[in-house]
């Protein structure tokens, strides 16, 4: 009888396996050099100009002229306040003395070479000698509020500030908010992610802002607050004492 050939039907299985074989090893190879190649993150950095630019120039810019004017005004404020703390050696001495032995001309001329608040208050004392000492209270003690308006000039300002620029930021906040819910909903299901980055870094980045300028300017208005009462208090013992020369007599 015939041979009948009875390989060939085996021989495409075997064939069909090797070749599943030879993907599973060329897979297992891709996945382990995968594995093994460490991957690098890209860095990206963002100026500060960019970041600006995310902000929105509509609340950047406000911001930037809040933060220009709390920097100018503490700085200049607190220069204003140091020279008004300066004390010149032995000038109540010499101002008793020269009340005492009569030099009244003298005493002021002192009080007009220097250039302090209790100074200038004193001079107005020294002017109403020979007045009622109601008078002469009066006098000095209006002079001590002008002196002291104008140590306290610009501080309202920095309080504006110090309040307004937070909330400044939570506006740029809510504005950009508003942004990302209005991209999603005019894109529907089919929203990405790079598509909402653009108003959730204008929210993100406008809060920090705002609070960056908010928390200096705060905590220099309270100092430069505290110093001014620290100037106050100088000048009400510096009239207490005055006052005390002009009642107690010369000896």
């Amino acid at each position: 009888p015939p041979r009948v050939a009875l390989n060939t039907p085996t021989r495409m299985p075997i064939e069909f396996f090797a070749q599943i074989q030879d993907a599973t090893d060329a897979a297992r190879q891709v996945l382990e050099q995968t594995a093994t190649t460490p991957v690098v993150p890209q860095e990206t950095t963002l100026s500060v100009w960019e970041l600006i630019k995310m902000g929105g120039w509509y609340i950047m810019g406000p911001l930037g002229l809040m933060s220009l004017a709390a920097v100018y005004i503490i700085i200049e404020r607190s220069m204003a306040i140091r020279r008004a703390l300066r004390d010149e050696k032995d000038f109540m001495a010499k101002i008793r003395d020269y009340i005492h032995e009569g030099k009244v001309d003298s005493a002021r001329n002192l009080c007009q070479t220097t250039n302090t608040p209790v100074a200038r208050m004193l001079e107005k004392g020294i002017n109403r000698i020979g007045k009622p000492m109601k008078d002469i209270e009066v006098s000095i003690e209006n002079q001590g509020k002008l002196e002291v308006y104008q140590l306290e000039s610009g501080l309202p300002i920095l309080a504006t500030v110090s309040g307004a620029a937070p909330m400044l930021g939570f506006l740029g906040t809510v504005v950009g908010m508003v942004v990302t819910f209005h991209t999603m909903e005019v894109s529907g299901a089919g929203v990405e992610l790079s598509q909402l980055s653009g108003g959730m870094m204008q929210a993100m980045i406008t809060t920090v802002a705002g609070l960056v300028i908010g928390i200096p300017a705060y905590i220099g208005y309270n100092l430069l607050v505290a110093r001014v009462n620290k100037v106050v208090q100088k000048m009400e013992s510096r009239t207490i004492e005055f006052m005390e020369v002009l009642e107690s007599p010369a000896k």
